[in-house]
């Protein structure tokens, strides 16, 4: 029966929020995200009965925080640091800090890069116009753009195409990847019919979304360039539709329709431009063709990001971000934005969504948000029950695995030497160490699997950690510049264990684990060294410093 009422309690909830949504006006714009975020969560709960998991303490949070913000651990120094601190404030402080660091902007890059280039990782082009944008803090919407309709012209902005010319030669991953990416919509199942699972995608929805790419093609010169004439037919499959083969309009996603201005043009001059555009894909000397006066694209991000129509755009980024951050969207699956899958939260996505639009799609602005939420902060262990309750609300923190390069920068700063990292006040030093982090962490990423629905560990990177010689030299070398180094040169066993403990784990040891590693090294000391090589070998390749937790 608990859980019949618990599905009952869901439903009127949705209800509630569906009225509250249409008939009654959003809380203030101008309440702090993070105040709004707490309120809505804090309400479901309520309905539901279940009181939350407790705040993290200071410790986890900060690891939590620099995983997310910064894309690594915190180094030693940083962690004593903030668990020293004793204003209320500091953590607002942490986040304006990282906020305005190098490492989010190279984590920002990662994380964008993942998300919109699956197909082709590490492009070193790409990349480059990702780390640019974000250290310009290009809007959402603007980014959006580059990457739809661009700009060959513009140095910082020409590469930011690759998005559309990786895929120019299959019009389903333009189409479908556009729309997952940036719409949050995949209407793959609405090609060969209507959708089975939502009545809101319909065979003409796909066809209509495919008409803005049909015409995009990547000249010889690697230029990317479309055709002034074309059209997308397709036959339904619907029993009742009689009309055979159909010509697809220019159709978003919303129902609006774009209209193609009509230009007259005779049969010799079709055959000209059809020469043109081969010369053009076939010829490295073939001069590149004209910009046609109606560009599809041009036309696709118009109308996404017209108020009228930008629903889908800026719900999308809205539902993303949280997803990123939460391990979980307030939609989910994050693809699957439509009326039979409904938020968890509609008001609190509605109210994110109008003050994302109102503040220019602002990626600082809405993570700042978050991450300073009490929903963000709470602890990820569930103490209070058996089974912990519904992810959708948001009661305990969800556990993630790292990405490849958080975990290749995480590793790479836990088994450096903790004294040689940059004090705090150096700031300068540490663009500079950070940009080698990175640099660093590219012949790593390639070993580690990346988080899926289901995470599990890689057998291959399993045995990495077992048998290969370059974790050995790289990770385990005991020369002054790395964590073994530096713990052979300390005498005590406590100041050993302390400090390892503290530089990988980000916190100071547990009661249980100073007397068993004690112990451990007590009994190894006839060869100390190999003692703590493999102590910290445990602590690197242990589930602890694979997740944010």
């Amino acid at each position: 029966m608990r859980w019949i009422l618990r599905i009952h309690l869901a439903a009127l909830w949705l209800l509630a929020m569906e009225v509250s949504s249409s008939s009654a006006e959003l809380p203030s714009a101008d309440l702090p995200i993070e105040q709004v975020i707490d309120q809505f969560i804090q309400q479901r709960l309520d309905v539901e009965k279940v009181a939350p998991a407790p705040q993290g303490d200071d410790a986890n949070v900060l690891r939590r925080l620099m995983l997310d913000v910064a894309g690594r651990i915190p180094t030693s120094e940083e962690a004593r640091t903030y668990v020293a601190n004793g204003p209320a404030a500091k953590r607002a402080e942490l986040v304006d800090r990282l906020l305005a660091s190098p490492d989010f902007v190279w984590h920002q890059r990662n994380e964008l890069d993942r998300m919109l280039l699956p197909n082709k990782p590490n492009d070193g082009d790409f990349r480059k116009y990702l780390l640019w944008a974000v250290k310009e803090n290009r809007s959402w919407e603007a980014m959006f753009r580059d990457m739809l309709v661009g700009d060959e012209s513009d140095e910082n902005r020409k590469h930011a195409l690759t998005f559309v010319k990786s895929r120019a030669r299959d019009l389903d991953d333009m189409l479908n990847d556009t729309a997952i990416v940036f719409f949050g919509v995949n209407v793959t199942c609405a090609k060969c019919h209507d959708h089975p699972l939502t009545p809101d995608w319909k065979q003409h929805h796909y066809f209509g979304m495919a008409s803005f790419f049909s015409r995009t093609y990547v000249t010889k010169k690697n230029l990317l360039a479309e055709r002034p004439f074309g059209e997308v037919k397709f036959k339904s499959k619907r029993k009742d539709d009689t009309k055979g083969e159909q010509t697809a309009k220019f159709e978003f996603l919303t129902g609006s329709i774009i209209d193609e201005p009509v230009v007259e043009r005779s049969a010799d001059d079709i055959k000209k431009i059809e020469e043109t555009i081969k010369a053009a894909m076939q010829k490295d000397d073939a001069p590149p063709p004209d910009k046609p006066s109606f560009s599809p694209r041009e036309k696709l991000v118009e109308v996404a990001l017209r108020s009228e129509d930008n629903r889908f755009f800026a719900r999308n980024f809205v539902n993303r971000v949280w997803d990123r951050f939460f391990g979980r969207g307030l939609v989910h699956p994050v693809d699957q934005l439509h009326a039979s899958n409904e938020p968890s939260h509609p008001v609190l996505l509605d109210w994110l969504t109008r003050d994302t639009v109102a503040h220019g799609y602002d990626l600082k602005r809405l993570i700042r948000g978050i991450v300073l939420s009490q929903a963000y902060s709470r602890s990820s262990e569930w103490t209070a029950g058996a089974m912990p309750p519904d992810a959708a609300l948001f009661a305990v923190a969800k556990v993630k695995p790292l990405t490849p390069r958080q975990y290749s920068l995480s590793l790479l700063i836990a088994a450096h030497n903790p004294t040689q990292w940059p004090a705090l006040d150096q700031a300068e030093q540490w663009v500079t160490r950070r940009e080698q982090l990175e640099n660093s962490s590219n012949g790593w990423v390639g070993h580690f699997e990346m988080p899926g629905e289901s995470f599990q560990i890689a057998v291959d990177e399993a045995l990495l950690f077992n048998n290969s010689k370059r974790i050995e030299d790289e990770f385990l070398r005991d020369s002054p510049d790395r964590l073994v180094g530096h713990l052979k040169s300390l005498s005590d066993n406590q100041a050993v264990i302390e400090t390892a403990i503290q530089t990988i784990c980000s916190r100071p040891p547990r009661d249980g684990e100073q007397a068993a590693l004690d112990e451990f090294l007590q009994k190894r000391s006839a060869d100390r060294p190999a003692a703590i090589r493999q102590m910290v070998w445990v602590l690197l390749a242990g589930p602890e410093m694979r997740f944010s937790y």
